[in-house]
């Protein structure tokens, strides 16, 4: 273990981080607020992927490609809220899992039409090439710095928006008690329709921002949701402030237990060849052991949702 690949390390837990948060942030309010289990979001992520691959191609510019994929991860989420989900918010769990099922099978065959079953590729912005020093030796890609930076910027405004506006009060309210905000004259439907839409174009940008260094293929968000999930439950449901520190809790984890488990297994005591086995199962289990450990101690997750 050197303290140069720890600190690679560190930066790569951040980024897994701040993009688990892109889509836990959405996923969280659409689970809170709406009470409605959407397992397609990660297929908006994918589509978020295959959008800027799309319009970066055409365009030539990063920039504008990822405007217009945001633009249309926007109208699609609402398009997807209007068409399929606003139908099954009456519905019981089960059915919402088993539609949205349905539509991650859809959505999955639909790409390999439309784009092909070929992973694409994303230049990475010209700007953002390379790699600087962050330490004596040490050298870092500049665009997954850029996707740290994006991460926290987006999380500011999230806070700003949620807890400064009209809007976020709303969705404070609607996560504590939705009945009783539709009750005081709120169009909840319409609330739902914005949080949904949103929700869909976070989940778009992760897509954007990853796309650069992650191959653009069909089921690559599949993965991502089920960490999402574990983001929500230890963050607790509703909750962004929780969704940000749940995610780079689970990002570092990770991250850092893949890369190191079988070190800290030698340092107490284990054998090279039994640390090699036990290490990398360790790791893979990490997360959700520290999930059912938050779900023990604190059931609502660490940070619950407040009205």
């Amino acid at each position: 273990m050197s303290s140069t690949l720890l600190i690679i390390q560190t930066l790569n837990g951040l980024q897994l981080g701040v993009l688990l948060f892109l889509i836990a942030a959405g996923l969280t309010l659409v689970f809170g607020v709406m009470d409605f289990i959407n397992l397609a979001h990660g297929v908006q992520y994918m589509l978020g992927a295959y959008l800027a691959a799309m319009f970066v191609a055409w365009t030539g510019s990063f920039v504008i490609g990822l405007i217009l994929a945001l633009i249309s991860a926007l109208a699609f989420g609402l398009l997807l809220e209007i068409v399929v989900m606003r139908h099954l918010y009456d519905r019981d769990h089960l059915e919402q899992v088993l539609a949205t099922f349905g539509l991650i099978l859809f959505l999955n065959e639909a790409v390999k039409i439309i784009w092909g079953a070929a992973p694409l590729q994303v230049p990475v912005p010209d700007m953002l090439t390379g790699s600087i020093v962050i330490a004596n030796g040490v050298l870092y890609p500049v665009w997954r710095l850029a996707i740290i930076g994006a991460g926290l910027g987006v999380a500011l405004g999230l806070y700003l928006v949620v807890a400064k506006t009209r809007v976020g009060m709303l969705i404070r309210a609607g996560a504590s008690n939705a009945q009783m905000v539709s009750a005081l004259g709120v169009d909840i439907r319409r609330l739902f329709m914005i949080v949904f839409g949103f929700g869909a174009m976070l989940a778009g940008f992760a897509g954007c921002m990853a796309a650069p260094v992650l191959s653009v293929e069909p089921g690559m968000g599949d993965n991502l949701l089920i960490l999402a999930f574990v983001v929500i439950v230890i963050g607790g449901i509703g909750s962004i402030r929780g969704a940000f520190v749940g995610a780079l809790i689970v990002g570092l984890t990770d991250t850092l237990l893949r890369s190191f488990s079988v070190d800290l297994l030698r340092l107490g005591g284990l054998s090279a060849g039994d640390a090699r086995t036990i290490g990398p199962a360790i790791a893979s289990m990490s997360i959700y052991i520290l999930m059912a450990a938050v779900l023990f101690f604190r059931p609502t997750g660490l940070f619950p949702a407040k009205g």
